[in-house]
Parts: C-alpha cells; structure tokens; sequence
C-alpha cells in the first residue's frame, strides 16, 4: 500500500464529478484497450468477493488514478470495475493521473507516482482509505528485484503474476481496505 502525503484538503465530490465511468474511459483509450476489455471480459469475479462486496460496501465508491498505457493498471482496474458493476453496491469512475496532479500526489508510493491507485469514498464523498499501486505480493517482489532484473523480464513476470493471480489478490486487498474503513 502507498504512503499518503500530506497536501492541502481535496475535494472529493469534485474529484468524483470530473472522474470517468469505466466503459467511457475505456472507450477513449489509446493504449492497451485491447488488454483493459479483455481483462474485464474474461476475470471471473468469485460469489466471495461480490458478497464481502455488499455486505459493507453499500453506496461506497472507487476513484482510481490510471492511465491507459499502465500494465498494473489494465490488470487490476477491470477486475474492479467488473465487481463494482456485478454488486450493485459500489460504483467505480476513473481518473487519468497526469491530468489530476493534485490527486496523484496525495498517493505517492515511495516518492513516485505509481499507479493505479484506488481511493475509496462513502457517499459523501468522504475518504475511507486507498490501495495500490499493485497487490502487495506482487509489489514486494518488483520491489526486491527492482535492480536485479531487467525492465522487459520484470514485465514479462509480471504479465505472468496476473495472469496466474486472476484478479484475486486485488479484489481481497481492496475489500479489506473496505472493510478496515467500515470497521472504523
């Protein structure tokens, strides 16, 4: 998980309103739409994670910091927007990172604006808490071998970690922020 910076108020409610649907940020992508359609059609979402879902999640939603050419971003964002259109419980919108600086720097993971990032909100717009920019397995281990590997084979792991992971790593990392902002 990011470590949050400490930056003047945000207006979340604003961030929400400017913030795109899913199917119209996909729409308007110019890298990898291919891979975000694909990984939405094709990710089951497990009975678990709808129902962990709605039992806390009512009229909660997800504000997630992308971009269209982000590979951890177009394997973790669809999985979540698949879950928020199956439960009913939780509306997902996205924000592209560049265009939203001052979003993007409340979240920076050691420094750097790693995406995607995941905030979610009540609704009121309050925020309960966030997630990213990658399942903690799979950050640990980019992060240990951030100098050892090569940036093609560190991809090519990658691809591989997602593709075996199925979207489940994100989806019970994100609910349990759900949950721990519940719980508060």
């Amino acid at each position: 998980m990011g470590t949050m910076t400490t930056t003047r108020a945000l207006d979340f409610n604003r961030v929400w309103q400017s913030a795109l649907p899913y199917a119209e940020f996909v729409a308007s992508a110019e890298k990898n739409r291919s891979l975000w359609e694909g990984v939405y059609r094709t990710t089951p979402i497990p009975d678990w994670a709808l129902e962990r879902a709605c039992e806390r999640g009512k009229g909660l939603r997800l504000v997630a910091i992308v971009e269209d050419w982000c590979g951890d971003a177009s394997n973790t964002v669809p999985v979540l927007a698949k879950l928020g259109d199956m439960a009913e419980c939780l509306e997902m919108r996205l924000v592209e990172r560049d265009g939203n600086p001052d979003v993007m720097d409340r979240y920076l993971t050691n420094g750097a604006r790693s995406i995607p990032i995941v905030i979610v909100l009540d609704a009121d717009s309050k925020e309960l808490g966030h997630w990213g920019p990658r399942p903690s397995e799979l950050q640990d281990w980019v992060m240990r071998h951030k100098d050892s590997v090569s940036k093609e084979e560190r991809y090519r792991q990658v691809r591989r970690w997602y593709a075996k992971d199925k979207g489940v790593s994100t989806l019970r990392e994100v609910l349990e922020v759900i949950e721990g902002a519940m719980r508060k």
